[in-house]
């Protein structure tokens, strides 16, 4: 087994997930297939559970820095995990070029969305459904706050099970424009929610793999987590224009690789 590789390929998805929240999901399948040589289904397995550990991993690390929202990330993973299933099932029906194509279109539109908030205003960023701001800038902890945020973690759950990846990369819109909260603790939170929604979705897929490649997933891993920390450590010497218009780079650049993976392929 190719260790070297294997942990660099790792700390490449792990860096991405502590800088972007969300891009370590949409790197982590490509990097495995393309850059390891494994199987679709075994690297979509792989990927789902060493994401959804380094994301807690990040999570724990980030929650010393205040930026972790554990209420609100909870709530959003709760409400993908009970709605992952019925897009994972609705992905099963649809033609996998389709679900490609509009898996891109989909990074695209999320990634110019971003690049186009004005993160460096002194204002928090609020949708037109978004949660009223309670103490410390901090979504307000009422029923309707948590049902908004768990109807849009079950919006973001139905498209993650329906295109099969993590889900940060629509979990930070989320927490942005439904939760009212800056870039910086939306990248964080969206680390809880993406640990519980890749664990489900790791869950539904595994038995669906003959040999589950534990060293591989392991080394992978360890890489993931060094990444991480980097990642994290990064974060906190850039401002929020510069994180926001990387994530929006990153949506952007893997919906453009995936269209070209579907016209070339």
């Amino acid at each position: 087994m190719p260790v070297i590789p294997s942990i660099a390929f790792g700390a490449a998805m792990g860096l991405s997930l502590g800088l972007t929240g969300g891009g370590g999901s949409i790197l982590a399948v490509p990097l495995l297939v393309y850059g390891l040589g494994l199987d679709l289904r075994v690297a979509v397995t792989v990927s789902l559970a060493v994401v959804g550990l380094t994301a807690l991993f990040g999570a724990l690390i980030q929650a010393r820095s205040g930026q972790v929202l554990w209420r609100s990330g909870l709530v959003l993973g709760v409400g993908g995990i009970l709605v992952a299933p019925a897009g994972a099932f609705l992905g099963t029906i649809v033609a996998d070029d389709v679900v490609l194509i509009l898996f891109a279109l989909l990074m695209v539109v999320v990634g110019v969305r971003m690049a186009r908030s004005r993160t460096e205003a002194p204002e928090i960023p609020i949708g037109r459904f978004a949660c009223p701001i309670g103490e410390g800038g901090r979504p307000s902890p009422t029923l309707s706050c948590f049902a908004k945020l768990a109807g849009a973690g079950a919006v973001v759950g139905l498209l993650s099970g329906f295109f099969g990846v993590g889900g940060g990369f629509l979990l930070v819109p989320a927490l942005i424009f439904v939760g009212s909260v800056r870039i910086e603790p939306a990248l964080a939170t969206s680390l809880v929610a993406i640990a519980l929604i890749s664990v489900s979705g790791f869950a539904a897929n595994v038995g669906a793999v003959g040999e589950f490649p534990l060293l591989l997933a392991a080394t992978f891993g360890a890489g993931g987590a060094g990444g991480m920390i980097v990642g994290a450590v990064v974060k906190r010497r850039l401002p929020s224009v510069v994180l926001n218009r990387v994530f929006a780079a990153v949506a952007i650049a893997a919906g453009i690789y995936v269209v070209a993976q579907v016209v070339i392929g």
